[in-house]
């Protein structure tokens, strides 16, 4: 059975995982903070940075852009970014003290100032109309969507983008049921490898379940359109296992 209709589905997803997502992760990114971006690494087989640099490859950036990452974690946008074009202005949100942390020193290492702010996405505390660019990568799936990207759409300028990438629901049921086997294979073998602790490994279940109950490309990009974005364009990786899309707040008028 597939995941219920888009009319319902974030009610839903709601429903089935708002106790993980308000009680469980914040400990289970703590746990995983030290090791999240070499875990990534080796549950990618080492086409991480691959991924990170197809996402680059569809953000356009001007000198001196207000910049914000969304669920920044370890900093990874921002540094890619800020090495791109050192003149940018670079804010990063995040509910986890740990993983921004671990973002800062990453940051530090190289000679960048990302400033941070420890918070509920949800409810972005920036005024209307702030940032030229918002970027959110691999972290929707333990979202609510529909809010969350409200929240973006507000914060954007008029003409300003955002810059979407995640692992998605693949259309095809064939590969969706291969990329799940092999999901889980990679959470048992990373949780073993990098000695996860019991907050990781109990939410292995929830992190297939997320992605069951998610959107596929198509999907995610008329959940940006309902919301008022335009120019809506994806790029597909992976037959669909990973997406990148990009959207406008129009211009007023």
């Amino acid at each position: 059975m597939g995941p219920p209709s888009l009319s319902v589905r974030e009610h839903v997803r709601e429903q089935r995982f708002e106790a993980i997502w308000t009680q469980e992760l914040n400990e289970v990114f703590a746990d995983v903070a030290p090791y999240y971006d070499r875990a990534n690494h080796v549950a990618s087989l080492g086409l991480w940075s691959r991924f990170l640099a197809s996402f680059m490859s569809i953000i356009d950036l001007r000198p001196g852009h207000r910049v914000l990452d969304v669920c920044a974690g370890t900093n990874a946008i921002g540094i890619a970014l800020l090495k791109r074009e050192p003149s940018l202005e670079v804010h990063a949100i995040d509910r986890s003290v740990a993983m921004q942390e671990v973002g800062r020193q990453r940051a530090r290492k190289r000679g960048f100032h990302i400033h941070s702010v420890i918070g509920d996405v949800h409810s972005l505390p920036f005024p209307d109309n702030h940032f030229d660019v918002v970027t959110l990568q691999f972290a929707t799936r333990h979202l609510r969507v529909k809010r969350v990207f409200a929240e973006i759409h507000r914060v954007l300028k008029p003409g300003g983008h955002f810059y979407h990438c995640d692992m998605l629901r693949p259309g095809n049921p064939l590969v969706e049921r291969l990329y799940y086997a092999y999901l889980r294979f990679c959470l048992a073998f990373t949780g073993y490898v990098f000695r996860s602790g019991p907050a990781a490994l109990n939410c292995k279940k929830y992190f297939i379940h997320a992605l069951e109950m998610f959107y596929s490309a198509d999907e995610l990009s008329g959940v940006l359109r309902e919301l008022g974005y335009t120019d809506v364009a994806a790029k597909i990786v992976f037959a669909g296992m990973i997406g990148c899309h990009r959207a406008a707040k129009p211009q007023p008028g």
